[in-house]
């Protein structure tokens, strides 16, 4: 990579590093270690040309590189189009059931710069950073290239507050694009997807923390685990399809294709095109939000999310993607900081026939409680 960064000013924060210290000390004596990442596109190596060539996997032979003496297992489990939310709902079935020592979270232009994606990231970091196998943390905080958004003011609290090491490509990447010194589409066709060349410059940032972490003299201890910084209303979340849940189900038909991989996850759910079907679960918590599929091929039927018969707030889902870069996994907040409890969810289709080209896909509906 010839093109030159302030590698420095993209630690955002530097982090308490005892877990990172032992994660090293184990690579160096030689042990079997999981190296994982959970985020979005970016993570599951959109626009790489190669999967090995993806940001992900570049980090993951820094760790082979570095510490040759070791093993190492790479665990990527990046979904495209995602947000933390859903992130904290999968986080046990794609990542820590693989037991990860080492965790990359990745979700800052996935998320919104909002208090509600600030709460969601806190309950996944939680979620992670509690797991039994006691993994070592870092943050990864992406950016738009065409203005430099993302959603690193919200997520960067998260960082500090949990003391964890964070990087991020809007303070070491986006200045130098912004500066014309590295041409935007010289690292992104899109302005947020890397190329091979921006997926090796974003690895290498992250590298270059590590290298430092590495070198660092340091005797810090495993810091107390705080208090949420939030209402912390989604560490607990749970998701269901039907795998693991039976819906009151009126027209509908169960999805029975097998999924072959993580980002494979239009699958395990129930399809209906006819105008009237229904499913309604009865679901236990505080929160609860409704994961379908919004298809490119069009029409596709339009259903609404009904809590507690409360037909007056009823959510519309729209299975009409007016984006045409593929079909999109959304996940909609229905019921947020309600009554801890009982509820009933119905997603009902309110227009729809057995003509139309696309299915109405309901995925699963996610719960938490406070």
């Amino acid at each position: 990579m010839t093109m030159q960064i302030e590698y420095e000013r993209g630690i955002s924060n530097p982090g308490n590093l005892y877990r990172m210290k032992k994660l090293m000390a184990r690579a160096e004596a030689g042990e079997t270690l999981n190296i994982g990442f959970l985020g979005g596109s970016i993570t599951q190596g959109c626009l790489a040309s190669a999967p090995e060539l993806c940001y992900a996997y570049r980090v993951f032979q820094w760790w082979e590189k570095t510490f040759p003496q070791a093993k190492f297992h790479y665990i990527n489990a990046g979904i495209g189009g995602t947000t933390s939310h859903f992130g904290t709902a999968r986080a046990e079935s794609d990542l820590l059931s693989h037991r990860p020592d080492f965790v990359i979270i990745e979700f800052s232009v996935n998320d919104e710069s909002t208090e509600f994606f600030r709460e969601t990231y806190e309950g996944l970091v939680r979620r992670v950073w509690q797991d039994k196998n006691e993994p070592a943390v870092m943050l990864v905080h992406n950016v738009y290239y065409n203005n430099g958004g993302n959603a690193q003011i919200m997520h960067g609290q998260i960082a500090r507050h949990y003391q964890l090491p964070a990087v991020s490509m809007q303070s070491s990447i986006y200045p130098e694009v912004v500066a014309g010194r590295i041409p935007n589409r010289e690292i992104t066709e899109d302005d947020l997807h890397p190329n091979d060349k921006g997926h090796e410059l974003v690895a290498s940032v992250i590298t270059y923390a590590l290298d430092k972490i590495r070198m660092a003299q340091t005797d810090d201890e495993e810091p107390e685990f705080p208090a949420p910084l939030t209402q912390n209303c989604y560490e607990k979340a749970v998701r269901l399809d039907n795998r693991n849940y039976e819906p009151e189900n009126y027209g509908f038909v169960k999805d029975t294709r097998v999924q072959e991989e993580v980002k494979d996850c239009f699958k395990n759910g129930w399809a209906a095109k006819e105008k009237g079907s229904s499913l309604t679960f009865t679901v236990q918590g505080s929160e609860i939000a409704v994961q379908f599929k919004r298809c490119v091929t069009q029409p596709a039927p339009v259903a609404l999310a009904i809590v507690d018969h409360d037909e007056a707030h009823a959510v519309t889902l729209d299975a009409n993607f007016d984006e045409d870069w593929g079909d999109s996994l959304t996940l909609t907040p229905v019921m947020v900081h309600g009554a801890n409890g009982t509820h009933t969810v119905e997603v009902r289709l309110i227009s729809g026939d057995e003509t139309m080209p696309a299915a109405f896909e309901l995925i699963s509906v996610i719960t938490s409680e406070k």
